[in-house]
């Protein structure tokens, strides 16, 4: 071992020596921070930065700084040797002191991408002032509009509907021959309050309200409260409602939905029902009718026919059935009357002889029947009629000016006919004067011509028949 310091100290890597061994080898020295040094140009890598630097005093046993004498026989390599304690702490203290140094030294870093540039101000870009001008000189765009709240419901902006209260989620709409109940408040345009319904009950789609009322529930949930604004046409019309709502007046409602339920099975109505049913359509198509509207009011009246005639499976009293036949008649009369306003004349006049069929001695039946064959021209079968009513009710002003006016009117047409009848047979009104001393047996020179060429053809014919013969 002596031999060996000995050795050592002549290659002079002594303690004493200027220069002291390391005794790490080279594949085992930490290369932090390399990958980091190769990314920066600007820095260099390390190796280079170690270059720069001046030698250290520890060298490497592989590169010696001076050549070094042939060991002596027996002596093993130093990189067989353990290393020494605090050789390897010595270089990690240093690695992470420069590695330390190079993370403070950020001057030289590109900045990082959230810090953001400086803004470079548009004035020293070309063309800013321009494009600042044509900027200012822009018009701003229009606002969006806003989502419309009213609901044209036919698209002539004469009925228009506005939720006030949605209805309660899950809610559904109403359908037609469902028996809905409102509570309506009916106000004119100037905001007057004029009507209010708590309860009010009518089917969708029989026409029982107001077309106003009966377009616009459709388009409602169940528990929903709207305001609909409706021209007069929708409305009462040019009549009105007296005394509260005047002719050709728009209205203002607000509508609430509380319930929508199915509509009865007219099968399984008894009687009483039937008869309550009945009389609300029929009830529904005089008030049309009051307002001229006499479509809705022949469609009420048929509703009204349908509920009484439907079959039923429940039996039915004596007076029960008594008492439909009579709401049958007034229904059949009344949609007789619409009819006849329609110029509906076959189907008025099929009306009136139903009527006729229960009651032969009806005289609303017989007037109608009478006035509708005088519409039809037919007068010489309207006036026999006309009197079988005045008959039965001779006091009745309007039977007796309508039977003078058929009557009248019957003389002229049977005037007009003769008159015709003349013209086809040749019209003796052309004809000169008759002379004074022409008897009463005197005929029209066309009719004797005539005569005589009939009875000379009749002779020729007679003579071919005997020559054949």
């Amino acid at each position: 071992m002596a031999a060996a310091v000995a050795a050592a100290e002549a290659n002079g890597h002594g303690r004493g020596g200027a220069k002291r061994p390391n005794l790490v080898p080279e594949a085992r020295r930490p290369r932090l921070g390399a990958g980091r040094g190769a990314q920066d140009p600007k820095r260099g890598s390390r190796s280079q930065r170690a270059n720069s630097r001046p030698p250290s005093s520890m060298a490497s046993c592989a590169e010696p700084s001076e050549p070094s004498a042939p060991l002596p026989a027996g002596v093993p390599p130093l990189e067989d040797f353990e290393v020494l304690d605090g050789v390897e702490d010595a270089e990690g203290e240093e690695e992470e002191e420069e590695e330390e140094e190079e993370e403070d030294d950020l001057s030289e870093l590109p900045p990082l991408e959230d810090m953001g540039q400086p803004p470079v101000e548009e004035a020293e870009q070309p063309g800013a002032l321009a494009r600042e001008f044509l900027a200012a000189m822009e018009p701003e765009p229009a606002p969006a509009p806003a989502p419309e709240e009213w609901l044209d419901i036919l698209g002539n902006g004469l009925l228009r509907k506005k939720t006030l209260v949605p209805g309660p989620p899950g809610s559904s709409r109403p359908v037609k021959g469902q028996v809905v109940t409102v509570h309506l408040q009916t106000s004119l345009e100037n905001g007057t309050r004029v009507q209010e319904e708590p309860e009010l009950v009518f089917t969708l789609g029989d026409c029982d309200v107001i077309q106003a009322l009966d377009l616009s529930v459709p388009l409602m949930d169940v528990g929903e409260t709207a305001m609909v604004t409706a021209d007069s046409k929708y409305c009462y019309g040019p009549q009105g409602r007296s005394p509260y709502i005047p002719p050709h007046a728009a209205l203002c409602l607000e509508v609430t939905l509380k319930t929508a339920v199915d509509g009865p099975d007219l099968e399984m109505l008894t009687g009483q029902e039937r008869v309550a049913l009945a009389n609300r359509k029929r009830e529904c198509g005089n008030a049309h009718y009051q307002r001229a509207d006499f479509v809705l009011a022949a469609n009420s009246y048929d509703l009204a026919i349908k509920a009484i005639t439907s079959s039923a499976k429940v039996d039915m009293t004596f007076e029960e059935e008594a008492q439909l036949l009579q709401l049958k008649v007034k229904c059949l009369n009344n949609l007789a009357a619409s009819q006849l306003k329609l110029d509906h004349y076959r189907a008025a006049l099929r009306s009136c002889s139903l009527v006729l069929e229960h009651q032969p001695d009806n005289i609303k039946a017989l007037f109608r029947k009478g006035k509708v064959l005088a519409q039809q021209g037919e007068y010489s079968e309207a006036i026999p009629i006309l009197r079988a009513a005045l008959k039965l009710e001779p006091s009745n002003k309007t039977i007796h000016a309508e039977l003078s006016k058929l009557v009248k009117k019957h003389a002229a047409q049977r005037s007009t006919e003769t008159a015709l009848y003349r013209k086809m047979l040749g019209n003796p009104s052309r004809l000169p004067a008759k002379c004074p001393g022409k008897g009463a047996w005197s005929i029209p020179w066309k009719w004797l011509f005539g005569a005589t060429a009939v009875a000379l053809g009749g002779v020729a014919l007679s003579v071919v028949i005997a020559a054949r013969n």
